[in-house]
């Protein structure tokens, strides 16, 4: 995700003026991470695609393939999203 840190001048005026942005819930934090490996990215850090998962309720072993977690993850999110329509 990297720091929320702005630099320079402007930065620092944005962050005196700007109200902080808002936290991501849960499953859209899962959604983004989804997203971003839909459209091509590969997650560097596995630990982070497994506090995803844990966020939303899902027992992940620390030894758990990358690839099995995203799967679970993108079942997750289907079932977030059909229970809301």
């Amino acid at each position: 995700m990297g720091s929320r840190r702005r630099k320079g001048i402007f930065g620092w005026f944005k962050a005196l003026f700007l109200p902080p942005p808002e936290p991501v819930s849960d499953i859209e934090q899962a959604r983004r991470l989804i997203a971003a490996i839909d459209r091509g990215g590969i997650p560097l850090n596995p630990a982070r695609v497994n506090a995803v998962a844990r966020n939303l309720g899902l027992e992940v072993s620390k030894r758990a393939a990358v690839e099995d977690t995203i799967a679970r993850l993108r079942a997750a999110i289907r079932r977030a999203d059909s229970r809301n329509f």
